[in-house]
């Protein structure tokens, strides 16, 4: 009996590969579809203590809104300035500042009660300085009846430095030129344009004693920034606006109070104060056990 050798099927005499080039393309494609997914979708990233040139467009034009919004409350130069260099806009931020105001005039911002009052904010602190806009041209500055502030602002340069004082300024050259400008501050209109909608307490040891407030226009989702809060108490009260904490939200602004004082929030000639005061009372975090101040979250929402 003899036995024949066959010959082996070419299909398990060819060599086996580690890896097959389609299948890694294959799995390099689906890897970074689904990170992408990932990263954009299900957990993007979310910007926090970002500096104020690092914000996007549309905020950064918040921001100057803001900026032109608290400068006609408090009335504080350095502040607003340094504020605006923060920015880091351009050689005139100023003149930046002209520029935004004549996009929203051209835009259907200026539609509403808070969007014109913004506007004209700002044309308010741009004009006195020289810096012009089309905004000029199709809005009138005077809203209310003003006060005129002589301020010291150095003109021998685009690169604005405030003047001097007992306050931390932004960091620039000293000039040796300084011409007297003045700037225009508005009062206020005594019109009720918001209404407090809610009032929250909450008790966290990492928010402790905070006034947290929201404000909103009419429809309740879309936050308005620029806004004017006030917190007073026995003896003393206190400005802040919104916008001014970009990563919150456009509507955002917050307070912090001291333990065992009550306060009243109001937005002054927009909004009548809330019903009750809010207390700054101790609590207990729930959720560490810590001992915290009682937080407060106030919603206003527009009524126009």
């Amino acid at each position: 009996m003899s036995y024949t050798e066959s010959t082996p099927s070419p299909k398990y005499t060819r060599p086996r590969r580690f890896f097959s080039p389609i299948g890694v393309i294959l799995g390099f494609a689906l890897g970074l579809a689904g990170g992408l997914l990932i990263s954009w979708v299900f957990f993007p990233v979310e910007e926090i203590d970002v500096a104020p040139w690092q914000l996007q467009t549309a905020d950064r034009e918040q921001y100057l809104i803001a900026i032109a919004l608290a400068y006609s409350e408090d009335g504080n130069l350095d502040r607003a300035v340094g504020r605006l260099l923060s920015l880091r806009l351009n050689d005139d931020p100023i003149q930046a500042m002209a520029d935004t105001a004549c996009r929203l005039a051209t835009t259907g911002y200026v539609n509403s009660t808070s969007g014109l009052r913004a506007v004209r904010s700002m044309m308010q602190f741009y004009q006195p300085q020289g810096r012009v806009g089309c905004a000029d041209e199709m809005i009138s500055a005077a809203a209310a009846p003003t006060q005129v502030v002589d301020v010291t602002l150095p003109t021998s340069t685009p690169t604005l430095t405030p003047a001097a004082t007992k306050t931390a300024t932004p960091e620039s050259a000293v000039l040796a030129t300084a011409t007297p400008l003045a700037i225009t501050v508005p009062t206020p209109a005594n019109v009720s344009a918001f209404e407090a909608i809610s009032v929250n307490t909450l008790c966290s040891g990492a928010e402790s004693g905070l006034i947290q407030v929201q404000v909103y226009q009419i429809n309740g989702t879309t936050g308005i920034p620029g806004q004017t809060i006030r917190a007073r108490w026995q003896g003393g009260d206190s400005y802040f606006v919104t916008g001014m904490i970009p990563e919150r939200g456009p509507g955002f602004a917050d307070f912090q109070m001291t333990e065992g004082m009550s306060y009243i929030i109001d937005m002054p000639g927009a909004a009548s104060p809330i019903d009750a005061a809010l207390e700054a009372v101790p609590c207990t975090d729930p959720n560490t056990g810590e001992r915290a101040i009682t937080s407060y979250r106030v919603i206003f929402r527009s009524i126009t």
